[in-house]
């Protein structure tokens, strides 16, 4: 799989992990920055990675930041992106089998490092289940076109 990943000054040691870990697995993995402890405001890095994921150049994106919360904000402004807040199994696992997300948020200052990378691998191996969750996620797509929910 090919994934886009980048990461503020509070998620750099996690990206690295992170890295490391997915190309063990034998993904591709296009490192966009920041490579630093140097503060960077991270929406210009999530909207690089969401174009990645959007425009087909990556199959998904991760994003890691402190919280993760303003990075997750900024990826689900992105049209075509479904950016997934990941804090614990579940809601990771659910932000793909139900919502189908093409991005992954982690939040550096709120999970361990041992859980991000369990979480990153849980959301690159869950599947789509489809079925009446698809009806949602065009529902959802929709609204990006400013059509109304039907």
């Amino acid at each position: 799989m090919r994934i886009a990943i980048a990461a503020d000054h509070n998620g750099v040691a996690l990206k690295t992990r992170l890295i490391d870990q997915l190309t063990s697995q034998g993904h591709a993995v296009d490192d966009r920055g920041t490579h630093s402890d140097e503060v960077v405001d991270y929406p210009a890095l999530c909207v690089d990675v969401g174009h990645l994921v959007a425009g087909g150049a990556a199959d998904r994106g991760i994003i890691v930041g402190g919280s993760g919360q303003g990075e997750h904000i900024a990826c689900n402004k992105l049209h075509g992106i479904r950016a997934g807040l990941g804090f614990d199994r579940f809601t990771t696992e659910i932000s793909r089998l139900n919502n189908d997300s093409n991005m992954l948020i982690l939040g550096a200052k709120v999970i361990s490092a041992e859980l991000a990378l369990e979480l990153a691998d849980l959301w690159l191996t869950t599947a789509f289940r489809g079925g009446i969750h698809q009806r949602r996620v065009d529902a959802i797509m929709a609204i990006e076109e400013d059509e109304a929910y039907r």
